[in-house]
Parts: C-alpha cells; sequence; structure tokens
C-alpha cells in the first residue's frame, strides 16, 4: 500500500496534470505538428529509439510517446482521431520554443499496421518524414504472442495462436473494424508482413520522406543508426547519445516449440524476399 506521503503526491498531481492539459488544448493553435513520426513496427525497438532520440537537444519528444491519433487510439469506445487536429497539436510544443534548427515527433507503433493511418497522416501532414523499424517478423511475432499471453488476452497456445489468426481477423477485416481488440492483440504474423505496410505508406509518401531501419541492425550498432535518423530528420549527426541502455525489453518466459519457428520462418520467407525487393536491401531474415 501506497505511504501517508505517496498518496498525498498523487492527488498533488492529478489537478496539475489537468491544469496543464487544458492550457495544452487552450494553445493548440500555436503549437506545432511533427516534423517526422516513428509509425513502428510493434515490438521493434520503438521505445529504445524513442529514448535515445530525446537525449538529442535538437529533438523535442510530443507530451507523451504514443498519441495513437491516426489510428484512433487503443480504448473501445473512444476514437482519438475524431477528436480533431486540436486535441493532437495540444500534445506538442509550442512553435515559439522550438528554433529553426530543432524537430519535434511522435511514436505510435500502430501506426504503420493500421489501413487508414498513412491517409490521415498525409492529409494533415503531408510534408512528415516517416520512420519504420522493421524487426525479423518471425521473432515479433513470437515476442507479440507473449506480451498477450502475460496480459491474459490469450487462451490458446502459441502454434494454434497462429494457425487461427486468420479466421479471428477475417470479420474483423471485413468490417473494417479496425479498433477491435482482435485487430490488435492477435494479428500476430499480419504485422510481419512489411512489405504491404510499407507500400500503402508509398502511396502517399515519396522515398525520400521515408526511413527503414532493421532492428537488428539497430541495437547491435545503435550509434551508426542514430547517425542515419539524425541526417534524416536534419539535426547534428554529431552528437553522441551517452544512455544507450534498450527500453521496455521483455525476455520470453517460455521455450517456443521448434516447429513454431519453423513454421513462421516458412511463413514469412516469400513475404520478406518481396521486403527486400521493395526496400533494396537483405535483412537476412
Amino acid at each position: 500500500m501506497p505511504s501517508l506521503k505517496q498518496r498525498i503526491q498523487t492527488r498533488l498531481k492529478s489537478p496539475v496534470r489537468r491544469w496543464k492539459w487544458q492550457y495544452r488544448q487552450a494553445t493548440w493553435h500555436r503549437r506545432a505538428l511533427p516534423d517526422f513520426i516513428i509509425i513502428g513496427a510493434q515490438k521493434s525497438g520503438t521505445s529504445s529509439l524513442h529514448y535515445y532520440l530525446t537525449q538529442h537537444p535538437q529533438i523535442l519528444p510530443a507530451y507523451k510517446k504514443e498519441i495513437h491519433f491516426f489510428d484512433g487510439g487503443l480504448t473501445p469506445g473512444v476514437d482519438n482521431f475524431e477528436k480533431g487536429q486540436a486535441w493532437y497539436r495540444a500534445h506538442f510544443p509550442l512553435k515559439k520554443n522550438i528554433s529553426d534548427h530543432q524537430k519535434t515527433f511522435e511514436a505510435s507503433p500502430l501506426y504503420i499496421f493500421h489501413p487508414i493511418a498513412p491517409k490521415r497522416i498525409f492529409d494533415l501532414v503531408p510534408k512528415v518524414k516517416i520512420i519504420a523499424v522493421l524487426r525479423n517478423p518471425t521473432e515479433r511475432a513470437i515476442s507479440h504472442y507473449f506480451i498477450q499471453q502475460r496480459g491474459n488476452t490469450e487462451p490458446l497456445s502459441i502454434y494454434e495462436a497462429l494457425q487461427e489468426e486468420e479466421k479471428r481477423l477475417e470479420p474483423v477485416i471485413k468490417e473494417k473494424d479496425y479498433k477491435n481488440d482482435i485487430f490488435r492483440r492477435h494479428s500476430y504474423k499480419s504485422r510481419g508482413l512489411y512489405k504491404y505496410q510499407l507500400e500503402r505508406y508509398l502511396n502517399y509518401f515519396s522515398w525520400q520522406q521515408i526511413l527503414v531501419i532493421n532492428s537488428e541492425d539497430f541495437f547491435a550498432k545503435p550509434d551508426k543508426t542514430l547517425k542515419r535518423v539524425f541526417d534524416f530528420v536534419g539535426v547534428d549527426t554529431e552528437f553522441n547519445v551517452q544512455d544507450l541502455n534498450p527500453r521496455n525489453v521483455a525476455s520470453n518466459k517460455s521455450d517456443v516449440p521448434p516447429e513454431v519457428y519453423e513454421y513462421l520462418n516458412s511463413y514469412f520467407l516469400p513475404h520478406n524476399q518481396a521486403l527486400y525487393e521493395l526496400v533494396g536491401e537483405s535483412y537476412g531474415w
């Protein structure tokens, strides 16, 4: 149980947070739109990338990491996108507080997977830059499964869940019910079909506006990758990030049967090859 001091601090913080948010909303028209957006993918290193970027003095993050505006948000019955531009801009710094050499951004990993997000982003910020962090889809799918299992939202075994995915998603996709929990929670394989997801963005944005990062390279050589990102978004590339400890990293709590890896590797093989052709680079997955 929290101590008396902690309970008092919590009670004091709540009205302060409300006041700050009210001020942000009242000044939305004087606030910036993002210069770049990290669109995902989920469980690919977006939390780490976000944390590293916030250490750069020329990069200003949004009020919170995942705004979930263009995908409508994660709360059933509440559509963030319907709250409009004023709500979205309230999350960003005041324009007067951003120098000519500074950039602001947000990171919502569901954006890459959400079919409607690319057009919504383009309609509001057509010149924005897009960063996609892609992880080996086999490993990503397995990590995704264990998140759901730990959250008690997945009753099936991992192999059963993978086999049942298409059946589960079919009615949701047919109805375009993208706020359905099934769409987010049980899209283990679907989220790894990166080629189709990137093509949706390429319908609206040029390659000059899109940077694709291989998650494995990112964690193996973070300094090198960050220089690419700094150059892409237009900030000082010589800045050295001091704290490169990974963020939001969860280990699988159970052994994964070999047949799961065999199944996923076989499933993703042609999709990975198609991705390599699109980006002009092989990631060796």
